[in-house]
Formats: structure tokens, sequence, C-alpha cells
């Protein structure tokens, strides 16, 4: 007999269920108990909270400013901030350009790197006027947007967004084709940031899923029962580029591989879609065609050709907006 070869998804090392957990709240006992009980109680209680304050104070101060300044303002501070404060990302950010860009010059490459300074200020500020945009719609030009509309209409859909432009005007954006997402949502570790970001988000009709492993099962209930799940397929944890894969072997540890089981269980369709900003505080919103994943005889047996499929369609957006992307000064290195 001849042997047959394992199926794909096994030939390759399994994804780790992420559980998340939430911190825990410290109590008196624990500041009674001291020694790191007692760092932690003072942390919590009283180093996080100044923290806390100082976002809630920026926050809601750059909501009083208009949408253009506060865009602009954010540009300023990213080339401020991050070549000083946060050096080890510049200079991730840098060599990933030198591997991803290696036809631009020295100086090409260096302007790249500030302009994408530029676009990670704006992203900070603008999430506190991000929702007012909606009621200015000559400020978001979109391409494609019926066939998004088309495949939510036919069946369950997973729609895949790109961290370019601002994603946050993605919900805005579908609200005109009725489109209610549930998004896999992963809460900032500040009390504060989490705060601002749920009552952004909820504003826009976003629904969350519970973050990590804990949500895999409810989007497969929602997708089998025709509804939509919205995720990103790029992405850097750790400080290391998981997707795309931009030229490495692909690989279990990514929503990349995440969506494509999705769709294999419950037949849904991907949609990927990006938006580009065009000029400061306005942008181009772009749907991709749909995908729909050929037949496969055994499951899990296309798993490395369904994930190169998605990676083929969003890498090149990626490498085409280097400027914008979110996750540049992550480290582009092999994903064990």
């Amino acid at each position: 007999m001849t042997e047959q070869s394992p199926p794909q998804d096994k030939a390759m090392a399994r994804r780790k269920a992420w559980i998340f957990a939430a911190g825990d709240r410290p109590g008196l006992s624990a500041f009674l108990a001291g020694g790191a009980q007692r760092k932690h109680f003072l942390r919590y209680w009283i180093n996080d909270n100044i923290w806390n304050g100082l976002h809630l104070l920026g926050h809601f101060s750059i909501k009083l400013l208009p949408m253009d300044i506060a865009s602009g303002l954010g540009a300023r501070l990213g080339r401020f901030a991050i070549p000083r404060f946060h050096k080890v990302a510049e200079n991730r950010a840098r060599d990933t350009i030198r591997q991803l860009r290696p036809d631009l010059s020295q100086a090409e490459q260096e302007a790249l790197l500030e302009e994408n300074q530029r676009a990670q200020g704006r992203i900070m500020t603008e999430f506190s006027v991000v929702n007012r945009i909606g009621r200015h719609p000559d400020r978001i030009r979109h391409h494609g947007l019926d066939i998004i509309d088309k495949a939510v209409r036919s069946g369950p859909t997973i729609i895949v967004g790109l961290h370019l432009g601002n994603w946050e005007i993605g919900p805005l954006i579908l609200r005109e084709i009725n489109v209610s997402l549930h998004v896999f949502y992963v809460p900032p570790r500040e009390r504060a940031k989490a705060w601002i970001a749920e009552r952004v988000r909820t504003r826009t009709g976003v629904r969350f899923l519970p973050p990590g492993f804990q949500g895999v099962r409810p989007a497969v209930k929602i997708l089998r029962e025709g509804g939509v799940v919205s995720t990103f397929c790029d992405e850097g944890f750790g400080g290391v580029i998981r997707g795309p894969f931009f030229g490495r072997p692909p690989h279990m540890e990514g929503n990349i591989a995440l969506i494509i089981r999705l769709a294999r269980m419950t037949g849904a369709t991907i949609c990927p879609w990006y938006n580009i900003r065009t000029d400061g505080f306005r942008f181009e919103a772009h749907a991709l065609p749909a995908i729909t994943l050929p037949p496969e005889t055994r499951p899990g047996e296309r798993l490395v050709e369904d994930m190169q499929l998605l990676n083929a369609a969003v890498e090149p957006v990626v490498r085409a907006h280097l400027d914008q992307w979110y996750f540049l000064d992550s480290a582009l290195r092999p994903m064990e």
C-alpha cells in the first residue's frame, strides 16, 4: 500500500488557541499583602488612573476640534513622538521598509517612513472625531460596495478589512447597505482607552464578539444563521508581522488561517476590502472581488491553497500603501 500524506493543515503547526484574560482588579487585601501585590495595587489604582485621566482629557479635548484640525494635529504629533519615544518601533519600520521596498533609495525609504508616522498620528487623534465623518458623505468615496451587498444578500459573509487609511470608517460605510457587523475585538489594556474604543465603535452599530478563542463559536453560529462577521487579515502580534505573508510560507498563527477555517465551516463568502487616505481626513474605500473557496474532497486538503488565495488578494494592496499601513513598525521575519 502507498502511504498517504497527511492533510496540509496537519503538516503545519496548529494555531495556538489564544485565550483572552482581562486584568484582575486588586482589592485592599493586595495592598495589605505588601510586596508585588502592593505594587500591583498602587499601579492599578494610582499610576494607571493618572494615565486614564490623561487619555480621557485628550479624547474629549480633541472632540472639540474641527475634523481637519484634529487630523492635522495627529500628523504633527506622529512625526514628533514616534522618533523620540518609540525608537524600537521606528527601527523595525525602517528595516521592514528595506525588505519590502529595496527598489527605493535611502532618501525615498525615509520619506515613506515619515509619511507612515504622520498616518499613525492621524489615526490616534481622528478616533475622537471619526463618527462625525458619517454626516459628511462627500469625504468618503467608495468603489464596489455592490460586491459586499450582493454577498450579504446571498448568505453568510466574512468581511475582511485591512489596517489602511482609517479602518474605523468601515462600519459607517456599510450602514449605507444596511449591513450590521459582528466584529472580533480585543480591548486595549488601558481601561480608559478600552472605554473610549467601545463607546466610539458601538455608536457605529458594531456588535462585539468575545476576543480570542472565546469568539470562534459565536462567530460560527452567526455565520451558519446567514449573518455577517468582520475581522482583519493583516496583523502584527508581539512586534512581528503575521499577515500578509510577504513571501514567507503560509502558517497557522494568524487571522488568514482563522478566516479560511470559518469560511470552510460555514460556507461563507469572503469579502476583502480596504480604504486609503486621499487628502487629510478624506478617503476612498475599495471592495475587492469576493472570494468563494473552491470545493475540496476532504476537510483541510486545500488549507494552504486557500490561505494563499486570500493572501494573494490583499498583499499587493498592503505593499502599494505601506505609507498608510498600521503594522509597518512590526518586524518581518519567518514565522515558527
